[in-house]
């Protein structure tokens, strides 16, 4: 059985010692940090085109979060600390790191108990998202980040399955000198982050290297946590025309798993954890590395030739609290889960910039492979071990699953964009794919039969949108796009009668996305953003039964989704800077279905109209920023806001609504030839108990993870050039 050793360390960082000196050299004069950049300036975006766009002059609601947002006072564990300032993006921190995020976008998302699905996640080029639709965050470097892009609505679609939204990170590139920045940062329940990052330029060479070590005890009980990770990003420029990029990545993850509390548990310890966590040691160790390469090259003054390929590997082992029991039935799947997974894939694209009815006009050609490969085992997991177990006199064997798995998707798909008018220009895409299942099973017993199967699905997702420039700082844009997300593996695993094979009966969602907003961009420093948007959605895949370890899934309903985004930025003066982001959406069941989340339980009756769990009708977050011009230091008060949260279809439980505040001081010096720059945040500022996400249809309505009350983190980093 492959291992995640939670011994294993894949970096050597710089000494600490190095960091202490600089906290016991003297006073020294302060400078100015370098100014952001102004509320109006544009940003550059390649998400929605795949080239270098200003996010203004397209068609899609699209967001950039650059790196000076990224390191602004924040400590740079996860994602959750910049990513709500995008409205429309639910981002929960779980507290719990043996899960991941929980992110959804206009609802995308929202269902997954663990990992990320509904949305696509990249980081350089390389997906982070498996071809089924299941993704990871583990491998995002905030470190070495250049900026972040957030894209939402139709042109999502033009990225394949599961494309509710898609999340790219981008890895800086290195300065010109040579430049080592080591950085440390620790805070409330043991919470400990180093690491150490060196980047420069070497003749055509530029590269990037950031290795980071965390650690926590954890909020609630059993849910300490180490990560490992290194990324390095290589830019080779053998001449005007050719670029190369190298990108290696790796990750080590051991956690505990602390899973979710029933509500009378919440108010009873809400740092407490269910006994079953505790009797069966429930935990995961996760272990993956990466790498990449992305060459391009400019063959003419009109052509560009992009060609990416990618491969790695990832290890998981997975301890769940179930009881031994309910492993026992010769159906199940048992409590630990195994899987050694490796994975690749290529894609090719050209691009042309030329002429259409004298109008200017580019677009884009291309196509993608993706595949996975899995070896996934299920043993008994016997109070925290494997082994066997006696339950009637009898020993079962651990062994309770082994089977073969592999997906692959393959797709081609075009873009295109033609001014054809001077105050007019419309956006085209169209993308045809192919994803197929395949699964050997090897674990066939009495009770147990063969699973094996294969089943493969096809779609085409169109978009389309249209930009009016009403005057230089105002356009007007509207956009409309179909999709599709198929099953996971774990969705298509079982049948819900006990036949043999994948659950064929289960189809892809689909949908139609449709969207018009606005945006201003003025002169003064005001930024707004405003969009409204309708989504219809076919099939929507939930629940089905619960029963002896198998969960299986069914196409339910039809779902509705009708929102509005709103995004508002503006420099008051020299020194303060506000910020605001809103968003409002009601998702909603069109149809009855039945389910029966929990085993042994009747069949409920979801009625239509119920709200869709784990999204939340309005969320906002603002910010006021000070700043004063030469100061060297800053301050920010930020604010967020999350109506209720339903934990199920049938609506009968929620988190509350909250609204929390945290406030972050930011300061910068010179000393010699160092740039040294120092931070303290507070969480929760105010100490407001709420819950800060849940899990949705939790069979055993252990639906809520209660959030920290008040709570600190400070930190210092210091960047040498040499």
């Amino acid at each position: 059985m492959t291992q995640c050793k939670e011994s294993a360390r894949l970096i050597t960082l710089v000494a600490l010692g190095t960091i202490g000196t600089l906290f016991a050299r003297g006073a020294c004069a302060q400078t100015p940090p370098a100014e952001p950049a102004a509320a109006a300036a544009p940003s550059i975006v390649v998400t929605a085109t795949r080239s270098e766009h200003a996010s203004f002059d397209l068609p899609v609601s699209i967001d950039r979060i650059d790196a000076e947002t990224i390191r602004d006072g924040r400590p740079m564990l996860n994602l959750s600390e910049s990513l709500p300032r995008v409205p429309g993006l639910v981002v929960l921190n779980r507290q719990n790191y043996s899960q991941d995020l929980q992110i959804s976008s206009r609802g995308y998302g929202a269902r997954s108990q663990f990992g990320v699905r509904g949305i696509r996640l990249y980081a350089d080029g390389i997906p982070a998202t498996a071809p089924d639709g299941q993704g990871q965050t583990s491998n995002f470097d905030l470190g070495s980040a250049e900026r972040i892009e957030v894209m939402r609505g139709p042109f999502s679609t033009l990225y394949g399955n599961a494309s509710g939204g898609v999340i790219q990170i981008f890895t800086e590139n290195g300065p010109p000198e040579p430049t080592f920045t080591p950085s440390v940062a620790a805070g409330s329940y043991g919470t400990l982050r180093w690491g150490a990052k060196l980047g420069g330029q070497s003749g055509t060479t530029n590269y990037v290297m950031d290795g980071s070590r965390f650690t926590t005890d954890g909020y609630r009980d059993h849910s300490a946590a180490e990560k490992d990770l290194v990324n390095g990003k290589f830019s080779l420029r053998p001449d005007e025309d050719t670029r190369l990029n190298l990108i290696v990545n790796a990750v080590a993850q051991p956690a505990q798993d602390p899973a979710g509390l029933r509500r009378d548990q919440v108010e009873q310890n809400p740092r407490g954890v269910d006994p079953s966590v505790l009797q069966f040691n429930t935990r995961k160790n996760v272990l993956q590395e990466q790498f990449g390469s992305t060459l391009e090259r400019r063959v003419s003054s009109s052509d560009t030739l992009r060609f990416a390929f990618y491969g790695g590997s990832r290890q998981v082992e997975q301890y769940l609290a179930l009881p031994v029991a309910a492993q026992a039935p010769a159906g199940s799947s048992g409590g630990v889960v195994d899987l050694d997974r490796n994975y690749y894939g290529i894609d090719l694209r050209w691009s042309r910039a030329t002429r259409l009815g004298d109008r200017p006009f580019t677009f884009t050609l291309g196509g993608d492979y993706d595949k996975q490969k899995e070896h996934r085992r299920g043993y008994t997991n016997n109070f925290g071990t494997i082994g066997p177990v006696t339950s009637g006199g009898s020993v079962i064997g651990p062994l309770k699953r082994d089977e073969d798995d592999s997906v692959h998707s393959a797709a081609v798909y075009a873009q295109g964009e033609w001014k054809f008018a001077p105050d007019w220009s419309a956006h085209a895409g169209v993308r045809r794919s192919e994803v197929s299942f395949v699964s050997r099973d090897y674990y066939i017993a009495a009770g147990n039969p063969d699973d094996s199967g294969k089943i493969s699905f096809a779609n085409t997702s169109p978009a389309a949108g249209v930009v009016y420039r009403f005057a230089p700082e105002i356009n007007f844009y509207g956009n409309i796009g179909k999709g599709f997300e198929t099953p996971t593996f774990a969705e298509l695993a079982y049948q819900n009668n006990n036949v043999t094979g994948l659950n064929f009966a289960l189809k892809p969602s689909t949908s139609v996305n449709s969207e018009l907003g606005t945006k201003v961009m003025l002169p003064n420093g005001l930024r707004l953003n405003f969009a409204v948007f309708h989504i219809e959605t076919e099939n929507e895949i939930v629940v089905d039964t619960a029963a002896g370890g198998r969960n299986t899934f069914k196409n339910a309903s039809r779902t509705t989704r009708n929102g509005a985004e709103w995004l508002w930025a503006f420099r008051a003066s020299d020194s303060i800077e506000l910020f605001a982001a809103l968003a409002w959406i009601d998702a909603r069941y069109r149809d009855d279905f039945t389910s029966t989340p929990v085993a042994g339980q009747p069949a409920v009756v979801v009625p239509a109209g119920n709200y869709m769990p784990g999204v939340p009708r309005r969320t906002a977050y603002g910010e006021t920023r000070w700043a004063p011009p030469g100061q060297g230091w800053s301050t920010a008060l930020e604010l967020r806001y999350s109506d209720r949260i339903y934990a199920s279809d049938a609506n009968s439980e929620f988190a509350y609504p909250y609204t929390v505040f945290n406030w972050r001081f930011a300061l910068e010096q010179r000393l010699g030839g160092w740039r040294l720059s120092e931070f303290l945040r507070v969480e929760n500022l105010f100490d407001k108990a709420y819950i800060g996400s849940v899990i949705v249809g939790d069979t055993n309505r252990r639906f809520y993870e209660p959030a920290p009350p008040r709570n600190f983190i400070a930190g210092i980093s210091a960047s040498l050039p040499f």
